[in-house]
């Protein structure tokens, strides 16, 4: 296969939120000391604990970003597809990986040292403002994985990653009603925190509703918008019914600390 062109390389940049802001002359200086690595399905990206050196883009195939835990469960982040970027957090401080990052598929990467991105950001205040937005956007995603996994049914939390994996691709844009995505049901249940199994009789279930067809590590919505009336109706009944509790929760001190959090695999992304 060969290599993305320089003006492939400069489409994925322009395209980032981030990246996009820099003038063609910076984006081209990017470029030319950016590099570009192969990875084949399943070959590691770079392990959580390890230096964050670089972040890269996706030009092709699809990146998980996940935590494995003492006793081998995984629980998945974030998956990255062509266009988009990861990594650019542990860029900014050098810090050790928060996450393992894994090829689910054949995967083509863009890798910019963070010797070369520093000293931008160093020309560019306004980018160090959209990078701490980003840190608090994480945040709150945490905090919601958090109340989801302490709150919600599995159900509901299936729901939502379905739906997440549906905007990460850009298939909303497309309004059509039905969206094939190229994730496996251990995958998805990993993402919801539930296993394999207790995904599967809800895909079953929904399966026997019309509402998605099952393949060999795909799944066929047929219907969004009847998938995000579920994960909506889901969480207001399971939130409702857990108002009070929740409340003596909190009024009694009830906390998780950040060593719970971490057991569980959360964390912020970097």
């Amino acid at each position: 296969m060969s290599s993305p062109t320089h003006e492939k390389k400069r489409q994925i940049f322009q395209r980032h939120f981030l990246l996009g802001k820099l003038s063609p002359n910076e984006i081209d200086a990017l470029i030319s000391y950016a590099r570009v690595e192969c990875y084949p399905a399943g070959r590691e990206i770079f392990a959580k604990g390890s230096p964050g050196q670089c972040l890269m883009a996706v030009l092709r195939g699809s990146v998980k970003i996940s935590s494995l835990s003492v006793g081998g469960k995984e629980i998945v982040f974030a998956i990255f597809n062509a266009g988009d970027i990861f990594g650019e957090i542990a860029v900014l401080d050098g810090e050790e990986r928060s996450a393992d990052a894994t090829a689910m598929t054949g995967c083509e990467l863009l890798v910019l040292n963070r010797r070369d991105f520093l000293p931008v950001l160093e020309d560019h205040a306004d980018l160090c403002m959209i990078l701490l937005r980003i840190l608090c956007r994480r945040l709150r995603q945490t905090t919601e994985q958090v109340e989801d996994v302490m709150f919600l049914h599995l159900e509901s939390r299936v729901a939502k990653a379905l739906l997440q994996l549906v905007e990460s691709v850009g298939l909303r844009a497309l309004h059509s009603p039905s969206v094939e995505l190229h994730v496996s049901q251990r995958e998805l249940g990993n993402m919801a925190g539930g296993s394999r199994e207790s995904v599967n009789k809800i895909f079953q279930n929904w399966h026997r509703r019309g509402l998605i067809n099952l393949g060999k590590g795909s799944i066929m919505i047929h219907n969004v918008e009847a998938i995000e009336r579920l994960s909506e109706k889901s969480a207001r009944a399971e939130l409702n019914s857990g108002k009070v509790s929740r409340r003596r929760q909190i009024g009694g001190g009830t906390r998780l600390s950040a060593r719970t959090l971490s057991r569980n695999g959360f964390s912020i992304l970097g």
